[in-house]
């Protein structure tokens, strides 16, 4: 039993755009991924510059245009939580990176399979 051409064509057109699509995909999540590690690097590197600080230094945090006093345990419990929370991001985005790569593999592996099975 044979397909017909056109539907064999539509078949892979649909198939390309797929594996298009998933390879999109998977330059925005890297693109997110790097720039969430990126904010972890400088939430790190603040909290450890924070840590240098004497305990009866005042901390002062940006709101809007001006500074607020913030007491400096306050401040490290925020850039833990915020780390904690970019962490938790990036592993979601690497189940999805995976989920894409996966998918952009299945798509370029079928259109090959059709390719092959339509030369016979």
């Amino acid at each position: 039993m044979s397909i017909p051409n056109e539907a064999l064509q539509k078949l892979v057109q649909e198939i390309e755009t797929q594996a298009v699509n998933a390879q999109r995909e998977i330059n925005v999540v890297k693109a997110a991924i790097v720039s969430k590690q990126r904010d972890i690097r400088m939430l790190e590197l603040t909290s450890t510059e924070l840590k240098q600080l004497s305990t009866d230094t005042n901390v002062y945090e940006g709101v809007g245009k001006m500074f607020m006093y913030t007491p400096a345990d306050s401040v490290e419990k925020r850039l833990a939580s915020q780390i904690a929370e970019l962490r938790s991001d990036i592993s979601s985005l690497n189940k999805k990176l995976h989920y894409l790569e996966t998918t952009h593999k299945n798509s370029r592996e079928h259109i090959d399979q059709i390719l092959r099975s339509g030369r016979r």
